[in-house]
């Protein structure tokens, strides 16, 4: 992947080709991963209920790199439904319905859950465990005919959206589906700073989830924005 200088952001031309669209987009963790996904050479859809909301988004981030350079669009959760990788990063509390009323257009597609359950009691984030254990087990449990992954979790959404915040961290990437593990971990791969990691079956969403809560309570604690590194891979 060779990196060809902006007049404001280092972007990288060598496209994979994979479209990818956000389901619930417009907020920080999906437009973090959205514009560094468009950067890594990727046609991006930023989806939400209202599209002109996702387009006002969109082009704010566009506006963040050379004009021109990065294919990233808003459209309505439906469209962006429709591409080759989804991703939910809609709040917990309305992602499995969003999921359900999404069920058929995402049939046969590969799903990636980023959805968190926490709630916070003072200056610490604690997880919610939902009856399937995680969000992505929610998530699968209403998208039968889709491969669901689950990832993205540990990513400070903030440095994510900040280009120059020199973003490094290893991203793990859990599910029931070969195809849908691998193809999380290659569009990870392709972004730069990220490293994709095989965490196992859909059964490990359940600790991967709740240890954003640990992630995040060290941020509030340590006023920082760490990352995950796992050595010894």
């Amino acid at each position: 992947m060779q990196p060809t200088a902006t007049g404001r952001h280092l972007v990288l031309c060598d496209a994979w080709g994979m479209r990818i669209g956000i389901i619930g987009g417009t907020g920080p963790a999906g437009r973090g991963l959205a514009v560094r996904s468009a950067m890594a050479g990727h046609s991006v859809q930023i989806g939400s209920r209202d599209s002109a909301r996702a387009e006002e988004v969109a082009s704010d981030l566009r506006g963040r790199v050379a004009e021109g350079s990065i294919d990233l669009v808003g459209v309505t959760n439906e469209v962006a439904a429709t591409a080759d990788l989804v991703v939910i990063a809609t709040p917990w509390e309305g992602a499995v319905a969003t999921a359900k009323s999404l069920a058929v257009v995402l049939e046969g597609r590969i799903v990636v859950s980023m959805v968190n359950a926490l709630t916070k009691e003072g200056r610490e984030m604690l997880p919610l465990y939902p009856p399937r254990g995680s969000m992505a087990g929610q998530i699968s449990a209403a998208l039968p005919g889709s491969e669901v992954a689950a990832s993205f979790h540990h990513l400070p959404a903030a440095d994510m959206e900040k280009l120059d915040s020199g973003l490094v961290a290893d991203v793990l990437v859990c599910g029931d589906s070969d195809r849908a593990r691998a193809t999380t971990i290659e569009l990870i791969n392709s972004i730069e700073g990220l490293r994709g990691i095989d965490a196992g079956s859909l059964a490990q969403a359940s600790p991967i989830e709740a240890f954003t809560a640990v992630c995040i309570t060290m941020n509030i604690r340590h006023r920082a924005h760490s990352t995950l590194r796992i050595a010894g891979l």
